[in-house]
């Protein structure tokens, strides 16, 4: 995947770009992550499908967000299609950027001809469940501090810390913002997941999964062309089950 960026308000929008001429698929990470995580789905979808994946406002190589409002992710969303001129789109959000892909789904029918929700409900309540990355430096002298200071969760960000110009370096996002951003997803989504009538596939895990079994139900019996896809997993799927994963989303992809 090749990394290119746009700038919107004065502000750089990071995002990879695997090419070709396959129909375009936008893949939205969640929290803590970036566009990197979609690399082996863009691998696994090719060449029928070219993966588009933006670092998310205030992650990876993309610069920090005014706020983490739902509006300000969708706005984000809607840049990269239009800059890359290639709507409509299939449209994949993981976690709280489920939200994002159900509201735009909603609100920019134009924009969106499939759309692909992975462990994110029609209602959701946030736990407080990042609060623990608010003990983390955002930065250290060297590598080895901030790997030390991030303890249980070194191994999962050794490879994304970045270097400063100053020989110091840096997570891939501001903590607090996450911690933010993760509290603005609590809420109702039910008018925008009946809002739209394009083809949806639910993606969701049965290990600490993000969404209650009943939950996903509903969504698909009150939905619209729905399909639920269940994976031997946790809330992160598309890395725990990533052959599973690609799959659930070629197979349904293809039957559309």
């Amino acid at each position: 995947m090749h990394r290119n960026e746009l700038t919107i308000d004065g502000r750089r929008i990071s995002y990879l770009d695997a090419g070709g001429d396959g129909k375009p698929l936008l893949a939205m990470h969640g929290h803590l992550e970036e566009a990197a995580t979609w690399a082996q789905l863009a691998a696994d979808l090719a060449p029928q499908w070219r993966v588009i994946a933006p670092d998310q406002r205030g992650h990876g190589d993309s610069d920090r967000g005014p706020d983490y409002s739902l509006e300000g992710y969708v706005a984000d969303a809607v840049a990269v299609i239009e800059h890359l001129g290639v709507g409509p789109v299939a449209i994949l959000g993981h976690s709280g950027r489920g939200i994002t892909a159900m509201r735009l789904a909603a609100q920019r029918p134009d924009l969106v001809s499939v759309l692909i929700v992975e462990e994110i409900g029609a209602v959701h309540v946030s736990t407080g469940a990042l609060d623990f990355v608010l003990g983390w430096p955002q930065q250290a002298p060297t590598r080895q501090e901030l790997l030390d200071a991030l303890g249980f969760a070194a191994p999962m960000f050794a490879e994304v810390l970045r270097e400063n110009p100053d020989g110091s370096w840096r997570l891939p996002f501001v903590p607090q913002d996450m911690v933010d951003s993760e509290n603005l997803v609590t809420g109702d989504y039910w008018a925008d997941w009946l809002g739209s009538t394009c083809p949806a596939l639910l993606i969701v895990g049965n290990k600490r999964p993000c969404v209650d079994p009943a939950l996903a139900q509903a969504m698909v019996t009150k939905g619209a062309n729905t399909t639920l896809v269940t994976l031997d997993t946790d809330h992160f799927a598309h890395q725990g089950d990533p052959a599973g994963f690609a799959a659930a989303v070629r197979n349904f992809l293809q039957a559309q």
